[in-house]
């Protein structure tokens, strides 16, 4: 019974880890690229257990042995980078000019949370430049008025749907546009921030819905909006900042897919994981929440802040702009799997 129990999970484990190499977008397949950590967690468990009870003579044990092990090393090379263990992708600036600085609060609030003091709270105590709340409806809206004689250039579009979205600036905004990209209730800001040394900066603010038995059945229309904001900026030569609630983890195909079509820098590489959703189970945590920057960008720090209410920690990203001139990192070429991931899902969406 011991080693039919072992095989049981073993095979359930296995079948986790080879499913997401899979295109197919159901939130079945596609869910599974979240819990890469917790998997890991279990495997460890399971060849734990099989080294300590396992019949070391049967074929089904060693064999289930093996197979973990595979598993196992299969999942730490997907979060391996999202560790300290990893090289950091981006430099660390320790001495910040203030005016190439920015920093951005990023923060799904959750928006039948009524407790709109304690990020208001967070916005005065940290002072960043840029505030950006997802799923904030009239409400949240009415409620963040209060920061805006601080932060007087703005973005709003409440809605009623958790994807409300709403930009808050101390920094002078240009050519501010609200979109849609994929879905028609489903928005995005997109426009140029001005630091105070004058240099222009083009940020794009997401919030994709996420494939789940209670949204998208699929991950179709989630992929093909980061694909069209990465396609958007590839040849762009301008400092470039991506920032939002992407419904997707940092390690999944996607938003490597993503990263490698922009050319754009993940400063959590070599840093640790930040994982920001769920905020209330510690033991249920992935990295949902993101900034990604183009290569003329360091960075000073980055920090995940509580939220009463949300089931969301907010992020905090401290960046410096080192130079303004075209430095960044040309997009990679693209691998046939990856160029026929582009194709099916952008097919999936027409």
């Amino acid at each position: 019974m011991f080693s039919l129990i072992i095989v049981a999970i073993s095979v359930i484990l296995f079948v986790s880890t080879l499913l997401p190499i899979s295109h197919v977008s159901h939130w079945v397949v596609r869910g599974l690229d979240f819990p890469r950590l917790q998997l890991s967690a279990l495997l460890c468990t399971l060849l734990c257990v099989i080294l300590i009870f396992g019949n070391s003579t049967s074929n089904l044990i060693r064999i289930s042995f093996v197979l973990n092990i595979l598993c196992l090393l299969y999942q730490l090379y997907w979060i391996r980078p999202y560790t300290i263990f990893s090289q950091k992708e981006v430099a660390q600036c320790k001495n910040p000019d203030t005016d190439q600085s920015l920093i951005i609060l990023c923060s799904n609030v959750l928006m039948p949370n009524n407790n709109f003091q304690s990020l208001i709270d967070k916005i005065r105590q940290h002072q960043p430049d840029i505030v950006v709340t997802l799923e904030s409806d009239k409400r949240w809206e009415r409620a963040l008025s209060i920061i805006e004689s601080d932060y007087p250039y703005s973005v709003k579009c409440p809605q009623d749907n958790l994807y409300g979205i709403h930009l808050y600036s101390k920094l002078p905004l240009q050519d501010t546009q609200l979109h849609y990209l994929i879905e028609k209730d489903i928005p995005s800001i997109h426009c140029k921030l001005s630091l105070r040394s004058g240099d222009i900066v083009q940020a794009h603010f997401l919030h994709p819905a996420p494939p789940s038995p209670t949204e998208n059945t699929y991950s179709s229309e989630r992929d093909a909006e980061l694909i069209i904001v990465a396609d958007s900026i590839k040849e762009n030569t301008q400092p470039v900042v991506v920032t939002g609630d992407l419904n997707d983890v940092a390690w999944s195909k996607t938003t490597q897919l993503f990263r490698r079509l922009s050319g754009l820098k993940d400063p959590r590489i070599g840093r640790g994981m930040f994982n920001t959703f769920h905020a209330d189970y510690w033991f249920m945590r992935w990295p949902l929440d993101h900034v990604f920057h183009s290569a003329q960008f360091d960075v000073c720090s980055i920090k995940r802040l509580k939220i009463r209410g949300s089931d969301h920690f907010a992020l905090l990203t401290h960046l410096h702009l080192r130079t303004s001139s075209a430095d960044t990192s040309p997009s990679k070429s693209l691998s046939q799997d990856e160029e026929t991931l582009i194709t099916q899902r952008m097919d999936e969406v027409t």
